[in-house]
């Protein structure tokens, strides 16, 4: 091989290496509370898939994954998982319904708590946000390392909200043992009026209810409902984000 023929694959690899960068983020994900959890991916519609939809990770561990530049989905946390009597893995809150550790593309029974990216979106910009219009199991926090433009703030919901929510709401535990989620009122009661859904799908007719308000206070960066974006949507370029379950000092 001549000299010109290795200089030129020299600069074919430093460019491939150089776009493979440039097209992806990492997500750390870390667990901080004092129990396992099972992190599950969903990736939305004419997105790329992962290499992993779902894995375990012991407390104070953690896993960093690679995401596609334009990637969008959803992640969140999966407690109290085993292998029931048919020899199916299953979780009493955040199951995913594969039946096994990877998700392969089934999202979050609600209540579950969700980080929610659109990558390399509208100008650029990366949006995340942390939502608990699908109601709540978890505390969690997005925090943005790099990255610049937009408003690349920390986002998410520190409490923990399974001991306050209203009887209503609640998820019990399995065999008793307190509460495993808080569901949302839509979840809970179907209404139109907290599903933002028929007469109510306009953000000027639907309006946050008491149950929205009840995550809204506890959690002021969350979105609490569908029509949450102003106080709730965050956007970044060019960065990747670390995503903890149970932050301190709320640690569970």
């Amino acid at each position: 091989m001549d000299r010109r023929h290795l200089s030129s694959t020299f600069v074919l690899l430093l460019f491939i290496s150089f776009f493979s960068e440039v097209n992806t983020a990492s997500f750390k994900i870390v667990n901080k509370c004092r129990h396992t959890i099972w992190p599950g991916f969903l990736s939305g519609a004419n997105t790329a898939h992962l290499t992993t939809t779902g894995f375990v990770l012991k407390p104070g561990k953690s896993r960093t994954v690679t995401i596609p530049k334009s990637w969008s989905g959803r992640l969140w946390g999966r407690t109290l998982c085993g292998v029931d009597s048919s020899r199916k893995f299953v979780c009493q809150s955040g199951d995913c319904g594969s039946g096994q550790i990877e998700c392969s593309g089934n999202g979050a029974k609600p209540p579950a708590t969700l980080a929610e990216f659109t990558l390399n979106g509208a100008g650029g910009l990366d949006f995340y946000d942390v939502s608990l219009v699908d109601g709540y199991n978890l505390p969690m926090l997005i925090v943005v390392k790099g990255g610049k433009g937009g408003n690349c703030s920390a986002t998410g919901c520190l409490l923990d909200l399974n001991g306050a929510c209203p009887s209503e709401l609640r998820v019990a535990r399995q065999n008793g043992g307190g509460g495993v989620g808080c569901r949302s009122a839509c979840e809970a009661f179907g209404d139109p009026e907290y599903c933002c859904s028929g007469a109510f799908g306009t953000p000027d007719v639907c309006r946050p209810s008491r149950y929205s308000l009840f995550f809204k206070h506890a959690c002021p960066r969350a979105y609490s409902y569908a029509y949450d974006d102003t106080t709730s949507t965050y956007t970044c370029a060019g960065a990747d984000y670390v995503i903890m379950f149970c932050p301190p000092p709320y640690t569970r």
